[in-house]
């Protein structure tokens, strides 16, 4: 082969690979706009009546995932399957903003922490990296670091709309959550760093659980107010 024919063979690869990549490119921009929808939906219960509106909107959010399940069973095919990381950064992203997404609609249904299991079923994709297109571990965790930045905005948004007990609750998640990140040995330098601005967020959310105090509205709500 002359090396004419080799550069030749090598721009074959690239252009093949420059497709693909553009095809993922494509999806990813509408999982995008989903997920700016589905957090449109969401915002609403910073306002002050979005409180009594939180199963709808979870619903409305939910219906929303429908949406991004189609998509996402659209971007696992546009690349090979043994290929996942080598294309991850593409979707990487979107796919933490998703997760950040799904635990919030989660938590304001239940007020627990969504597991990734339960993620990856909202999402129609793997938790086993072996059987495909699934979520990596990394990516989970970055989501809820976000829930927890949201969470904390929502605790103040709280006592704004006179949800004194919703601030303590919060706090009690957030600080549970700090534990379990501590028991991890983060080696993600980005995810380390995301996991520092959690401190920012216990300490934003204890503010608020103190001026409470300091005012005695610091009283949990009767079983079934929450």
């Amino acid at each position: 082969m002359s090396v004419s024919e080799m550069f030749i063979t090598l721009q074959g690869v690239l252009t093949a690979d420059q497709d693909i990549r553009e095809e993922i490119r494509k999806v990813v921009q509408a999982l995008e706009q989903t997920a700016r929808e589905i957090l449109t939906v969401l915002q609403g219960v910073h306002q002050g009546s979005g409180f009594q509106d939180i199963p709808k909107k979870c619903q409305k959010a939910r219906e929303h995932f429908d949406t991004v399940k189609t998509h996402l069973a659209s971007l696992k095919n546009k690349f090979p399957a043994d290929q996942y990381y080598r294309f991850h950064e593409h979707w990487r992203f979107v796919l933490q903003r998703l997760v950040f997404l799904a635990a919030f609609v989660v938590y304001l249904e239940t007020e627990t922490l969504v597991t990734r299991e339960a993620v990856t079923e909202i999402l129609g994709i793997e938790a086993d990296r072996e059987r495909g297109f699934h979520l990596d571990i990394e990516d989970y965790l970055s989501g809820v670091l976000t829930l927890a930045s949201e969470l904390s905005r929502l605790a103040v948004n709280s006592v704004t709309a006179g949800d004194y007990a919703r601030p303590l609750r919060i706090s009690a998640f957030i600080n549970e959550l700090d534990s379990g990140f501590r028991l991890l040995n983060l080696k993600n330098d980005s995810l380390r760093k995301r996991y520092d601005g959690l401190k920012y967020d216990v300490k934003k959310i204890e503010e608020v659980v103190y001026d409470l105090s300091i005012r005695g509205l610091n009283k949990e709500a009767p079983v079934g107010e929450k």
